[in-house]
């Protein structure tokens, strides 16, 4: 199967070259796309055509750092306690709201997310799943959640000591059987809540599967706290003594109560950062500085939405205050995510994943100032089509591979008996 984008202006993701042309996108995990040459586009083999006239189609997006599990507290009741510190933030939200999923609760949240990604314009999700008490196929509900709405995805489980050694061990046990069958990465809450033991079984694994690491880097200060008191070193210290810094494919998240050399070690490494900014706002914790963090930056959402647009906005807002970070610099972490996926060979963020964006504006719109328009203009209301793999995904802003409405009804269901049980 093969679409037709007729009339189209493409608009080169790296280049910003615009390009009025006609294109015929291919299907499949490898599928390409071609333009046609004038009159070539009359004997294209489509089995769908759109026209594409005033509209501009460019390379769809990818979220760097989401959790699906969050996808159910949206206008959950106030805990029991008002939380006065990050560390109770984790322990009387968040970590109360994980204990409580059930695999019903974890499905309906990742095909939720997962429509939300792909009205938002993400193809792609990279997530960082935790569930205590529901571990075992966690991993494999979610991903084929993401299959089913048709997009791609790159998953792990969060491993932790925090509900004990048990629990950490049935993690590293979910993440193996996973890796087994599918591309993943080897999922870490955060230093302070894993012992030496857990993280060197986690250093094996990642080692066996060829993979990397995605996880929590002094996302607060206490992290690093913690890790000077207990460990007597700091965080990046510790997670390099581990070989976690070594592979490029794992993911430092948050980052932003480091020190000097700390940055610098990161800087020198092959691992890359992911940027939450307004997950970071809502926590209170800091801001994000990329001060002597080298150019590895891609952007997440951590589970605050679904919306890549929204997220590096915010960044590039919040930054003007805090980070060396401009039109380009903005531009250059949002799309960094796809060279990530590149550099790691990982599948389902080739060509062929696009947007066709309905951006009418009241100026003028051209290569020399799209990362004004990027920044001040373009948002998620002007996504029309979406495509993942080459297959249409959303077309006219509707979802076009699972029933939304079905699936939204199940999930307010399933939230209420979520927050049900997270007063017990």
């Amino acid at each position: 199967m093969a679409i037709l984008l007729k009339n189209a202006t493409y608009i080169d993701w790296q280049s910003l070259e615009f390009i009025l042309t006609n294109i015929l996108v291919e299907e499949g995990e490898t599928g390409k796309i071609r333009f046609l040459n004038p009159g070539e586009d009359k004997k294209a083999p489509s089995d769908i055509e759109i026209d594409c006239t005033g509209k501009y189609v460019t390379k769809s997006f990818a979220v760097g750092h989401h959790h699906v599990y969050s996808a159910l507290a949206r206008g959950m009741p106030a805990p029991k306690k008002t939380p006065s510190n990050f560390k109770e933030i984790l322990e009387f939200i968040w970590w109360t709201l994980d204990k409580a999923l059930d695999k019903d609760m974890i499905r309906v949240s990742a095909l939720a997310t997962a429509i939300a990604c792909a009205k938002a314009g993400s193809t792609f999700m990279i997530d960082h799943h935790a569930s205590p008490n529901c571990i075992e196929g966690s991993l494999e509900i979610i991903a084929q959640a993401f299959d089913e709405v048709g997009l791609g995805h790159l998953l792990c489980y969060e491993i932790s000591d925090r509900d004990g050694l048990d629990k950490a061990g049935l993690g590293l046990i979910e993440s193996e059987k996973y890796l087994k069958k599918r591309q993943g990465l080897v999922g870490l809450h955060a230093s302070f809540t894993l012992g030496d033991n857990t993280l060197k079984k986690a250093a094996d694994l990642m080692s066996r599967y060829n993979s990397g690491v995605h996880i929590h880097v002094a996302e607060d200060e206490y992290d690093e706290h913690q890790c000077l008191e207990v460990h007597h070193k700091w965080v990046v210290d510790r997670l390099s003594e581990f070989g976690f810094l070594d592979s490029s494919k794992t993911i430092l998240g948050h980052c932003l109560h480091l020190d000097e050399y700390e940055r610098a070690a990161i800087k020198d490494s092959k691992a890359w950062v992911v940027q939450n900014t307004e997950s970071n706002l809502n926590n209170n914790v800091g801001y994000f500085s990329s001060k002597g963090l080298g150019e590895r930056i891609f952007m997440g959402t951590d589970g605050m939405h679904s919306d890549m647009l929204q997220s590096v906005k915010a960044a590039f807002l919040v930054g003007q205050g805090f980070d060396k970070i401009g039109f380009a610099s903005a531009y250059q972490r949002f799309r960094n995510v796809h060279h990530y996926l590149k550099e790691n060979k990982f599948s389902g963020d080739g060509e062929n994943n696009l947007v066709v964006l309905d951006y009418d504006s009241p100026t003028e719109f051209n290569q020399n100032n799209f990362l004004g328009h990027f920044i001040y203009g373009l948002n998620s209301n002007h996504i029309q089509h979406v495509i993942s793999k080459g297959k249409l995904v959303v077309k006219d802003r509707q979802i076009q591979t699972v029933n939304e409405s079905e699936i939204l009804a199940f999930s307010k269901e399933q939230s209420l008996r979520l927050w049900e049980k997270m007063k017990s």
